[in-house]
Parts: structure tokens; C-alpha cells; sequence
């Protein structure tokens, strides 16, 4: 069963195509491997998965939800009402002391009120000029880009695709190094909602209540760190660790918010053979604790020796897919990536 469908996706910035018309599914229970030189588009697909980029086409799915909220005819009337109210305020705000003079101060003082003179006034003042039209036309027009940055940013978000079960980690490790490995994680569990409950009062105070979730939290931490191989350094600063720890930390990190999907951009960088050889068995680890995984590596040893299915881009196209042994001897991707000569699995 496919937990992942990638579906045409493209994303282009500006007149560089970066990842044109990949299509690929990820099995549930399944580590899957992409690959490709440096440049292939790798990253950048992993952006629009995570839901940093917006693809310019193209469809992304987890267990068949669509992540990426389409266009369609409520988006438009939603976009079309805030730029006239737009419009229309600032019509209001820049002519509004020009009305109340013709329709209320010119007839002033005189009784009774002459509200149809007034009104007629007020109606002169209104006709299309360009006092009137280009306010109107300015607001309208600041108003729609505003509404289609906002839909923008929401029919992609991270926050949208973490919620839907997808965490990941990135090619520069990104941890808080004066803190402890421990408290990495309470930060990692309180953004991904596992403080919730006691309220900023309750912590504030710390309430039986909040001590109940912050010990509960403290053990998923514990937990954590012990699934990586981190426990005994769990109050050692993480800047501290040597470089292959701070990479099992970030994943740890990005386990707190008990993903479906996880997504590793080049873990093993950096890495000598045996942190390489550790490195896979925590990525199995974690897949036979159920989560779903899908990464980004340059060490074809690893991809090799862990991978159930390979996808391989080159110029942000999909050159390539199949099981290790099939990628290994396509001959496309000996031409592009792997050389003359197919790493051997670990």
C-alpha cells in the first residue's frame, strides 16, 4: 500500500525548472532512497514534500490526502471579495473628508435638513473619476496580491504536512548546541504538541498537572535517546557530541512528532564507514518501529545495503526506479551518478 505518491510534481523558480514532472510512490513500512549528482533536484523535491516550496504543477499525497490545496472557484471569489473590500476601504479613507463636506457641512444650519439636496451632492461626488478610480483600482489590486500570498502560503505549509504525519531532517544539522541532548528533545515534543494540557498558567506555576505531562514528555525523551543510542549523554550539551551523534540527535529530533513518513536528507554526510555502518542499522530500527522512510544519500553503500526501492533524478527528472539491483545495472544511471564501476552492497 502506497503511504506516499509524488504526482507530476514540478517546481520551477523563475526560468529554472528545478524538478520537472516526478511522479513515485513510497510503500508504507518501506525505506526508499533518492538519488542523483549533485543539482538533480533532490533537495528541492524533498522542500516541496515537506511542504517549504509550493510546486508550481503537480500533485503530493499521504495515504491519499492531497497536501497541496488546489485552485479552484471559492479560492477566486475568496481572493476577488478581499481585493474590492480592499479597494472599496481605500476609496472610503482617502475621499471620506471630501464627501462629508459636500453631503453634510455644505447644507449645515439649515432646517429642516435637506436630505434628498445631500444626497444628490453625495451622488456628484461619487460618480467615476479619477479621485474616485484610482484608490479604488490601487486597493483592488494590493488587496488580491495580499489574498494570494496568504492562499499561497496555506495550500502548502509545513505546519500543514507535519500535522499530516511527515518530519524530516536537513543536510546542515540544525540542533540548539548549547543546550542538552534532552532538552533538544522537550523542545522538539513541546512544538510538536506533547506539553499541551496545562496551559502557560500551569507552567507558569507548575501545577500537579503540568508535572504529569512534563514527566511524561521527559520519558518519550528518554525514549528517544535510547532508540538512537544516545541515553548516556542524555544531559551532555549537544554541541558537544562528536558529529555522528548530532545527526542520530537531529533524528530523534524529528521522531518527536511520532511521524508516518520521515524524511533523512543526507544522513550519513560526513560519516566514516563505521558511523555509515551504525547509521543504517538505526534507519532500519526505525522502520521496523513503523515508520516509513525516505532519504537523500550520496553513499551508495548505504543506499545499497538499506534500500527496498531506489529513485534516481538527474536535472530534476526521474532517470531511473527499482530495487537497488535493478538501479545498479540500468544503464543510465551508471552513465549519470554511480560511474563505470556499481558500488557493491554493504
Amino acid at each position: 500500500m502506497s503511504l506516499l505518491s509524488v504526482e507530476g510534481v514540478t517546481l520551477r523558480f523563475g526560468g529554472l525548472t528545478a524538478v520537472e514532472a516526478v511522479s513515485f510512490t513510497v510503500e508504507a513500512g518501506s525505506i526508499t532512497a533518492v538519488i542523483g549528482p549533485n543539482g538533480a533536484g533532490k533537495t528541492s523535491l524533498f522542500n516541496v514534500v515537506t511542504g517549504l516550496y509550493p510546486p508550481s504543477a503537480g500533485q503530493v499525497r499521504l495515504d491519499g490526502r492531497g497536501l497541496i490545496a488546489q485552485a479552484d472557484l471559492a479560492s477566486w471569489l475568496r481572493w476577488a471579495v478581499v481585493g474590492v473590500a480592499t479597494g472599496l476601504g481605500c476609496t472610503v479613507a482617502v475621499n471620506l473628508p471630501d464627501w462629508w463636506d459636500a453631503a453634510i457641512n455644505a447644507f449645515a444650519g439649515r432646517e429642516p435638513f435637506p436630505w434628498g439636496e445631500a444626497a444628490a451632492a453625495l451622488g456628484a461626488r461619487l460618480a467615476p473619476t479619477a479621485w474616485n478610480l484610482v484608490p479604488l483600482i490601487a486597493g483592488f489590486a494590493v488587496g488580491l496580491a495580499g489574498a494570494w500570498q496568504a492562499w499561497q502560503r496555506s495550500r502548502c505549509s509545513s505546519e500543514r504536512c507535519f500535522r499530516a504525519g511527515i518530519a524530516r531532517t536537513f543536510q546542515n544539522i540544525r540542533l540548539f548546541r548549547g543546550m542538552t541532548c534532552s532538552d533538544n528533545l522537550m523542545i522538539a515534543l513541546a512544538g510538536a504538541g506533547r506539553l499541551r494540557g496545562a496551559g502557560p498558567l500551569g507552567a507558569l506555576l507548575r501545577t500537579p498537572r503540568f508535572r504529569r505531562v512534563e514527566a511524561s514528555a521527559r520519558a518519550e525523551a528518554g525514549r528517544l535517546l535510547t532508540l538512537v543510542g544516545l541515553a548516556a549523554v542524555a544531559d551532555g550539551a549537544a554541541g558537544s557530541l562528536p558529529y555522528g551523534h548530532q545527526r542520530r540527535l537531529e533524528i530523534a529530533r524529528a521522531l518527536a512528532g511520532c511521524p508516518r513518513l520521515l524524511l533523512l536528507d543526507e544522513p550519513a554526510a560526513g560519516m566514516n564507514e563505521s558511523e555509515s555502518a551504525a547509521l543504517m542499522q538505526l534507519i532500519r530500527r526505525i522502520r521496523d518501529e513503523g515508520t516509513t522512510v525516505l532519504l537523500i544519500e550520496h553513499d551508495m553503500s548505504v543506499v545499497m545495503g538499506i534500500s527496498d526501492r531506489v529513485v534516481v533524478l538527474e536535472y530534476g527528472r526521474k532517470i531511473a526506479e527499482g530495487t537497488p539491483a535493478e538501479v545498479r545495472r540500468d544503464p543510465r544511471v551508471i552513465a549519470a551518478y554511480l560511474g563505470d564501476t556499481p558500488a557493491e552492497p554493504a
